[in-house]
């Protein structure tokens, strides 16, 4: 199904209060890019998150995966590129250039398409379960500067 671009001076109907959605499952709806309201629309330009969704107008401004998708990325590829990295070393030993050679551009193929779907699969985990930055309800129950 073809879904035309989200145009802000005609925006499409919105949907009311009461459209109910199916159920995205985010791990899949996040590894397409796809919105994790609808399922249709796409969630990244590139590697940045939209504003809106281009098929149901869900705003993203609720998505904040920060450094949570680098850092997954940093340990799980970097551990595996390292392991291999040290094998190769250990039975081959091959010059410095050899693995700058080797190691470098395997790292950034690996990295730059895991953040793009470890990203989308955290923000649709956000939309599920709602999550949201932590609040304290009111002032009276915020810790005072002296924990004596």
């Amino acid at each position: 199904m073809k879904v035309a671009p989200f145009d802000l001076r005609n925006p499409p109907m919105r949907p009311s209060p009461d459209t109910r959605y199916s159920y995205q499952d985010p791990v899949s709806t996040g590894m397409r890019g796809r919105c994790p309201r609808c399922g249709e629309g796409d969630l990244f330009k590139g590697l940045k998150v939209k504003e809106r969704c281009t098929a149901c107008g869900l705003d993203y401004s609720f998505s904040d995966e920060g450094d949570g998708p680098t850092a997954f990325i940093i340990l799980g590829i970097g551990a595996i590129v390292l392991g291999a990295a040290l094998y190769v070393e250990l039975n081959f030993e091959p010059a410095l250039w050899v693995h700058i050679l080797i190691w470098v551009p395997l790292t950034l193929l690996l990295c730059l398409p895991a953040i793009r779907i470890v990203k989308g699969i955290l923000i649709c985990q956000q939309y599920v379960t709602n999550a949201a930055e932590g609040r304290l309800s009111n002032e009276s129950d915020r810790p005072s500067g002296n924990s004596q």
